[in-house]
């Protein structure tokens, strides 16, 4: 994983999150006329970085004759996945900072992260279910005093949710109404751990039952409370522990047993439609989710999730490969202060998690959390360097979208759910990536990387025809025709 903090300018929202960024439905209208050609006119939006280009709409061209030759990229027609969408995390954390913007900022924020035609186009939010290691405190939706439990439920309360995050998703919606919820818990409640505590430790074989009861009982409320959940994990990082945050080891002779009693419940509770994620950790591990979607549990699985902090992208085409009928969603990766260069954290999430994700079989392509502060918080233990898809400053009001702001819009405003993924090459001679779509409406989508260390001309060949794209070293780049 590579990340630094955007150094992109920042704008009191008041006024415009984006001001000169060039991302409005306007300025699809405004792109300079193609030069006369044969065959369809091919529309494209260049990514460089601040000061540079934003998603700034460039010349437009059109195919004409065929050209061969090295570094072309060939977009062929046969139907791959089929896509769920792109989004980050509806932290708590999150939630507290754009619910805490004036009313006709938020509004404005919200239109510029959720508004598919003028915005990033986000449909996808992933939403803790109870606290994370991004949240004001430590809570779940069924606490009770140390010492007691509580079998049957009674204390059950998703009034967390309804503190900020509930909110927040339902103005989401009024923008959105298309945007869509994967809930995944941090860890179950305290008492129904062995360690006691919801900072680590394990789920105590005794609780399986109420455990799949719990999670259940929380699809079934934040649905009735307008939350429309089509995903459930059983649990973060199931292999990974930590003191110092909500966390939980769940193995995977437990995952199968749990997901087997969430699935059933789920549909005894007409909730048919939501599907069970297995995995929801790193790259690294193939083995685990290949198990879990091959064994006792395999009808219970719709698919698995995968965070990038470990491994290579590649993992999820070898998952797919070995389970063909499974859902591939990339549930979690975070830029941070980490890295140094905004060029570079565009090439690397573009290369591994936007355009290397929906390359390696991604229905969804998640970032982390969706708006952090400008220390990376508020933080509930956890990464203390992380950053959001937008960094809001409560002291101020004002809003900077980071890096990954662009990464999601380049695919969000123009990749819309039920695209199905179509064949382009492997990383070209050129350095160039790409990953290709085809829209509900039989449009095209493109996406390239120039990922090389100067400008590149990019032969684009589809259907017998051809179109040149010039693009700067380190550019991203969509094209639509």
């Amino acid at each position: 994983m590579r990340a630094r903090r955007s150094r992109v300018v920042t704008v009191a929202v008041g006024v415009a999150l984006l001001v000169g960024a060039q991302v409005g439905g306007s300025d699809r209208g405004a792109v300079p006329p193609a030069e006369a050609a044969t065959g369809p006119t091919l529309r494209w939006w260049l990514t460089t970085g601040p000061g540079e280009a934003l998603l700034s709409p460039q010349r437009t061209t059109a195919f004409g004759r065929d050209r061969t030759g090295t570094g072309a990229v060939t977009v062929g027609e046969e139907p791959g996945q089929e896509v769920v969408g792109v989004g980050a995390a509806l932290t708590e954390s999150s939630a507290v900072l754009l619910g805490g913007l004036p009313p006709a900022a938020r509004h404005e924020t919200l239109r510029q992260l959720f508004d598919p035609a003028t915005g990033a186009g986000i449909s996808v939010l992933r939403v803790p279910l109870g606290a994370s290691d991004f949240a004001l405190d430590d809570h779940t939706y069924d606490d009770v005093p140390p010492g007691e439990t509580d079998e049957d439920l009674s204390s059950f309360s998703i009034d967390p949710a309804r503190r900020y995050v509930l909110p927040v998703l339902s103005e989401a919606l009024a923008v959105n109404p298309a945007v869509r919820v994967v809930l995944t818990p941090w860890s179950a409640p305290a008492w129904m751990k062995t360690s006691g505590t919801t900072h680590g430790g394990r789920l105590g074989p005794v609780r399986e039952d109420v455990y799949a009861d719990y999670l259940v009982r929380a699809v079934a409320d934040l649905r009735a409370a307008g939350a429309p959940v089509v995903a459930l994990t059983l649990a973060n990082e199931p292999g990974h522990e930590d003191a110092g945050y909500p966390s939980m080891l769940v193995d995977a002779g437990q995952q199968e047993r749990l997901a087997i009693a969430v699935r059933a419940r789920l549909d005894g509770a007409g909730l048919g439609d939501v599907d069970v994620l297995a995995h929801d950790h790193n790259w690294d591990d193939t083995a685990t989710p290949v198990s879990l979607l091959t064994g006792p549990a395999a009808d219970a699985y719709a698919g698995a999730a995968f965070h990038c902090y470990g491994g290579d992208v590649s993992a999820q085409s070898a998952v797919a490969a070995a389970v063909p009928s499974t859902r591939i969603w990339t549930t979690e990766c975070s830029g941070g202060t980490w890295s140094t260069s905004w060029s570079g954290d565009l090439r690397w999430g573009a290369r591994h998690v936007l355009i290397g994700g929906f390359r390696n079989s991604s229905a969804a392509v998640l970032w982390w959390n969706l708006a952090l502060d400008p220390d990376g918080g508020p933080t509930n233990g956890g990464c203390t360097n992380c950053r959001g898809v937008l960094t809001v400053d409560p002291a101020t009001g004002s809003v900077t979208p980071s890096v990954e702001y662009w990464l999601l819009s380049h695919a969000g405003r123009f990749v819309p759910r039920g695209s199905v993924r179509l064949p382009t090459p492997e990383r070209t001679a050129a350095g160039v990536e790409s990953v290709a779509f085809r829209t509900p409406s039989g449009g095209h989508v493109l996406l390239l990387l120039n990922d090389a260390g100067e400008a590149r001309r990019v032969p684009v060949r589809w259907a017998g025809r051809s179109a040149v794209l010039e693009v700067p070293a380190g550019g991203l780049v969509t094209a639509t025709w």
